[in-house]
């Protein structure tokens, strides 16, 4: 059975919020745990996905164990969630076939997670610089990859950032249990390496990722997707140094940066335009035909009809009189603006539904020391996010602002 979760239903024909939230649990658990051998631990999990969704305020462990019988609970669920034998991976990777299968995403947005913490023990805590805040913060940084529509999203896959200081500490190392072929990563290629996880591991369809590469090597980035034969749709610098490969644009081939770019399109007082566009800037959105420095432009063979390899588009787009307000890099070159306009979209989505239902089930909440506990609490917050996103929060759009 697969309940049907997108239609929007009358009042009249749809079931309560708790009676699906219910149906979900039963259908969705039964996959999720499929992979472990042992009934206590299918069992466990059971506990710990209800809690998450039940108990009051911080999900800890003590919390969730306090619905359900105390003291002799709380041990057991810590004991599962820290030094239990299951395998998150097998999990994650139901919960990604589950997500897709019901609710076919329209892409897959990469967005990073700042966990502040107060102590020093907690697997890749350290003092770092956060840009989204302008400040220093105790904290660990970790990548979540979510499948996302324009009216829901839920996360299917997690990595932590960890740096050279805690992969080199021998004893650090071991006591969280950090396993050995966990190497030191730039944000950005956290957030590439969970992206490429996901869809290798879960076996899922290719769709375009979504991504902030502001603070990224997008050279690097674009590389590295391409090599994976995976779409992209990347927020970018304004300094970011692109070639133009307009006929009538100024200085074609000549690499400027996007900034600049987008100024030359504003002074031509028109865009630039693809087969098909409307003139005037007085449009919100505008594309220009670009390519990275020593990009070729010539196609590949095998490549999807829809993207060339080489040749990508900047994206400017205007707001609140702001122009260009974003600039996204896009190598889905044959699309129309709307439906580029709707991807990039998907990136407050994603912000809106980490703050208003993750942050409820206890993404960030989880209080231990190791590796393993980490990602199996992550795991199980995902699948309780995508069961209460899934069960009553379906069917509402973000207003969409220019």
């Amino acid at each position: 059975m697969t309940v049907a979760l997108l239609r929007r239903d009358t009042p009249a024909d749809r079931p309560t919020r708790n009676g699906l939230r219910e149906l979900l649990l039963a259908e969705l658990g039964s996959e999720l745990f499929s992979s472990m051998s042992r009934r206590d631990q299918r069992t466990k999990g059971m506990v710990y996905l209800r809690g998450l969704l039940e108990a009051e305020g911080r999900k800890s462990i003590r919390n969730i164990a306090a619905l359900f019988g105390g003291d002799a609970i709380e041990q057991s669920l810590h004991h599962f969630i820290t030094s239990s034998t299951w395998d998150w991976a097998p999990v994650r990777r139901a919960l990604a076939q589950y997500v897709e299968r019901v609710a076919q995403p329209h892409a897959y947005v990469v967005h990073p997670m700042v966990i502040p913490k107060a102590g020093d023990t907690s697997v890749g805590v350290e003092r770092r610089f956060v840009p989204a805040l302008g400040q220093v913060v105790n904290a660990q940084q970790a990548v979540g990859v979510w499948a996302a529509t324009h009216e829901w999203s839920s996360p299917l896959n997690w990595r932590l950032q960890l740096s050279p200081r805690w992969l080199s500490d021998a004893g650090q190392r071991r006591l969280a249990s950090i396993p050995d072929d966990e190497v030191p990563e730039s944000l950005a290629q956290c957030s590439v390496r969970a992206c490429q996880e996901l869809l290798t591991k879960s076996r899922l369809p290719v769709r375009p990722v979504v991504m902030d590469a502001r603070e990224a090597d997008v050279p690097a980035v674009v590389a590295r997707l391409r090599a994976s034969d995976t779409p992209m749709m990347l927020r970018v610098d304004g300094a970011l140094r692109l070639a133009v490969d307009e006929p009538v644009f100024p200085r074609r081939g000549v690499a400027v940066t996007a900034q600049q770019i987008m100024s030359t399109v504003w002074h031509m007082r028109r865009p630039v335009r693809r087969a098909g566009e409307e003139p005037g800037l007085r449009s919100p959105v505008v594309t220009v035909r670009v390519m990275l420095s020593g990009s070729s432009p010539a196609p590949e063979p095998g490549r999807r009809p829809e993207r060339a390899a080489g040749s990508m588009l900047l994206m400017g787009v205007a707001e609140g009189g702001r122009w260009p307000a974003e600039l996204w890099l896009t190598d889905l070159t044959t699309l129309g603006i709307g439906e580029l306009r709707h991807l990039t979209r998907l990136a407050r989505r994603v912000e809106h539904d980490l703050a208003d239902v993750a942050q409820q089930v206890g993404i960030r909440d989880f209080t231990g020391r190791s590796f393993a506990g980490w990602h199996r609490h992550a795991t199980l917050a995902s699948a309780a996010h995508a069961v209460a996103m899934l069960s009553g929060r379906t069917g509402r759009a973000l207003p969409t602002a220019v």
